[in-house]
């Protein structure tokens, strides 16, 4: 199972990248990324493939930004409304 390190720039969740930490270029490669404006985004991931790892990588992301969200006064309000407004709209659909 390789290891992979995840980089995200800003608060675009589609900029980011990944290196191996276990390449020999690896500390190069993460300051080249860091000089740009990317910052490293949680642990190591673990995985088969790159394609799996990515995918570990976005769902972990969603996850964590809606408990931040939720885990706050307003973001607690918004996901509220949020989540009823989706159950309403399905509701009505039926």
């Amino acid at each position: 199972m390789a290891k992979f390190q995840f980089f995200r720039q800003g608060d675009n969740e589609k900029a980011f990248t990944f290196l191996n930490p276990e390449s020999e270029t690896f500390l190069e490669e993460k300051e080249q990324l860091l000089e740009q404006g990317f910052e490293v985004e949680g642990d190591y991931i673990y995985a088969d493939t790159q394609e799996e790892a990515i995918e570990k990588f976005k769902s972990n992301f969603g996850y964590l930004t809606e408990e931040y969200a939720a885990s706050t006064e307003a973001g607690g309000v918004y996901f509220f409304f949020s989540e009823a407004y989706k159950y309403l709209k399905a509701a009505i659909k039926k």
